[in-house]
């Protein structure tokens, strides 16, 4: 009777152990790939026909279709290298939502361009360190061409 009571003693104790291992690499797990910088787009200008950006603030938007300015900006975004911040979701309000498209016309990737240090792509914010995301080009070509946000 001993023996099985140490017996059943042991299995808990190591069951009790191998479930804080795995909680431990979890975590581990999940820091990692929480501070692991990642690109947030990865294609060729080429590849793109045109990206739609409307103003959150304004309720102005342009496409942008000449390939200057899409190399300009598809470049500058995938060399952008971001890292989590902090979860999105039921965040209201935004400054440029950007919806990249692909040659064939189906939609690449949607986001929202917050400044020259963040991007949202729900669920999460990412933020750049270097503040590399080039905010101000975006904003000058809203200057040069504006068209009204059709309803």
């Amino acid at each position: 009777m001993i023996v099985s009571l140490l017996e059943v003693n042991i299995n808990e104790e190591e069951k009790i152990v191998r479930v804080f291992i795995i909680l431990i690499i979890i975590i581990i797990g999940s820091l990692i790939w929480w501070n692991t910088p990642s690109s947030i787009i990865d294609i060729e200008p080429s590849e793109v026909s045109m990206i739609k950006i409307f103003d959150g603030n304004t309720g102005n938007s342009i496409t942008v279709t000449n390939t200057t300015d899409i190399e300009h900006i598809i470049k500058n975004l995938n060399m952008v290298r971001l890292k989590k911040e902090k979860i999105s979701i039921g965040y209201m309000g935004y400054s440029y939502r950007t919806t990249i498209y692909k040659i064939d016309g189906s939609v690449y990737r949607e986001l929202i361009i917050n400044s020259n240090d963040t991007i949202r792509k729900d669920p999460f914010f990412y933020r750049d360190s270097s503040e590399s995301i080039d905010y101000n080009f975006i904003q000058d070509l809203f200057d040069e061409n504006m068209e009204p946000e059709e309803v």
